[in-house]
């Protein structure tokens, strides 16, 4: 009879055990490449080469960006199972393996998030040491498709800035070539602080900002010639209405939201439409 108990005991605890949820990690296919490599070119002030700014020459980065791959992946596995960024957590993440583009596009946002949030709150590496944000852009103007197959058909992407108007003051830039956020802040609250960005995503419900205040910031970055909050990036907002000038407004537009209040200290990318209007006109 001892003998037979014991059996049971055993079994029951095999069963229990097997119920067990078992937390997977994201598929190793499925994580967008950097697209650069750490510690290109150092200065010897601790600044390496990142991707080609709108001036065509390279941003400097942290050499020790973008960090090593496998540290990385295990960062957005801890994020992706708590469903936010954990050293920000008002900064909700997820990291959806279907094939549409929304996906796709969640999973660089995801990216993003891990990326500029590696140390803390928004202290991580900046977007310039990968081509994350290019690769977004290029899946929601549907120019790439997405992991692990063709993205399907989805809402064309957003207009590219106005047509230029007169040059704008010494030390300014003219208002109505700052592109459209096209994203309302504050939509759909979910009581933690996320509201809804573009296609669904989460983002914190005060992105984007207050247009005014946004513009004040571009303005100051413009007129320094780089992002004040970050100044290893360049910033340039030339008035021309060809192509090359559109992308360099919206590069500069990308770069004062994502450092709004410290070095990549901002809002994400699906705050606005930016990305895709960045490819848009590229």
């Amino acid at each position: 009879m001892k003998f037979t108990t014991a059996l049971f005991g055993a079994g029951a605890f095999v069963l229990s055990v097997s119920s067990v949820p078992v937390r997977r990690d994201v598929p190793a296919n499925l994580i967008p490449s950097f697209g650069v490599t750490a510690g290109a070119n150092p200065d010897g002030t601790g600044n390496c080469d990142g991707i080609n700014g709108p001036n065509g020459q390279p941003i400097l980065i942290p050499c020790s960006c973008p960090p090593d791959l496998a540290t990385f992946t295990a960062d957005l596995n801890a994020n992706v199972a708590a469903g936010h960024a954990t050293n920000n957590p008002s900064i909700a993440l997820s990291f959806p393996t279907d094939s549409s583009q929304a996906s796709a596009s969640a999973r660089i946002e995801a990216a993003i998030v891990t990326l500029q949030n590696l140390n803390g709150p928004g202290v991580g590496c900046p977007a310039a040491s990968t081509t994350f944000v290019a690769q977004q852009a290029a899946i929601q103007a549907g120019t790439a498709p997405p992991a692990p197959a063709p993205a399907s058909p989805a809402a064309a992407p957003a207009a590219p800035a106005p047509a230029p108007a007169a040059p704008a003051p010494a030390g300014g830039v003219d208002a109505s070539l700052v592109p459209q956020f096209g994203v309302t802040a504050g939509q759909s609250p979910d009581g933690t602080g996320n509201c809804i960005g573009i296609n669904n995503i989460k983002i914190p419900c005060s992105c984007p900002p207050d247009r005014n205040t946004f513009i004040a910031d571009l303005n100051a970055n413009v007129a320094a010639g780089h992002a004040t909050n970050n100044p290893s990036i360049a910033v340039s907002f030339p008035t021309g209405s060809d192509n090359a000038s559109a992308a360099q407004r919206i590069e500069a537009a990308i770069v004062t939201l994502q450092n709004l209040n410290g070095p990549g200290v901002g809002c994400p990318a699906a705050s606005t439409t930016f990305s895709a209007q960045l490819a848009a006109v590229q």
